[in-house]
């Protein structure tokens, strides 16, 4: 419930400050593709994710049910945060890596605007395989219960102000005493000008950080293994350059669908070579 709310609350946002219905560089499909994918995951793909977790929880390790009932927060949490979250960042780093598992995060980056729209917008596929919801699953039937619903509220938030395009960290960054607190929170939490720059269509612009900026709930992932880079500032333009055209049908299912073009081949700089902002 308190996600719906929160996420009611960007959607109000957006129509009221920047418009939602009608984003810059919108094209043909966008709508079908972000509403699909949307309702897929919330009544389809996450409960099959998650209700497989806990299956195979039930099935391997029966005797450790609710085991986690009278653990520390303390310890239940890092479990959610590493085995969620990390995991999370690191499906998303070789979503960008592995030209296949790009072909089920690239309607992601197709979008060539930010928007509360396109939080969940992804192949089908994509959030099924994603080992963090099966780790969830997993732990929730360990007794993580009574954490994981305060943990993936406050994850949801911080991802839909990441992905939406109304800036709320746009402004602190100009008021000196809180602008020295967004340099602690800029490399903790993903914010919207971190996570654009991830989203940004040209790196000859400074600010876009194609092959970074991967975290969803802790930037601080980034951060520790070398893939932050921090302007305080957000591309000119949303999107991927380089790409081959692709259907609404193939952006949902492939490889189920196909345009007829071989794999799409990542064009972007080696993770060596990625520039790091610290």
């Amino acid at each position: 419930m308190m996600i719906t709310i929160i996420f009611l609350g960007f959607v109000l946002f957006e129509t009221t400050l920047t418009g939602i219905l009608h984003k810059p560089n919108q094209k043909r499909g966008d709508a079908t593709v972000e509403a699909v994918s949307t309702l897929s995951l919330l009544f389809v793909t996450k409960p099959l994710a998650f209700g497989g977790g806990m299956a195979i929880g039930a099935l391997l390790m029966p005797q450790y049910k609710d085991i986690l009932v009278s653990q520390p927060l303390w310890l239940v949490l890092g479990l959610f945060l590493v085995l969620d979250d990390l995991s999370q960042y690191w499906w998303h780093r070789l979503s960008h890596m592995v030209p296949w598992l790009y072909k089920l995060h690239r309607p992601h980056h197709n979008a060539e605007y930010m928007s509360i729209r396109m939080v969940y917008r992804n192949n089908l596929f994509y959030y099924l395989l994603m080992p963090g919801l099966w780790f969830s699953g997993l732990l929730v039937y360990l007794g993580g219960g009574w954490v994981y619903v305060v943990y993936v509220v406050v994850k949801m938030a911080v991802i839909f102000g990441a992905h939406s395009d109304v800036r709320w960290d746009k402004k602190l960054y100009t008021i000196p005493v809180i602008s020295q607190l967004m340099w602690v929170v800029e490399r903790i939490i993903s914010t919207p000008a971190t996570h654009s720059a991830h989203h940004g269509k040209h790196a000859e612009d400074g600010v876009t950080h194609y092959k970074g900026n991967y975290g969803n709930l802790l930037f601080f992932w980034d951060v520790l293994f070398g893939s932050a880079k921090i302007t305080r500032r957000y591309p000119d333009e949303i999107g991927v350059e380089n790409l081959p055209d692709t259907t609404v049908a193939e952006q949902l299912l492939w490889p189920l669908c196909r345009t007829g073009e071989q794999i799409v081949k990542i064009e972007t700089k080696s993770e060596a070579d990625a520039t790091t902002s610290i």
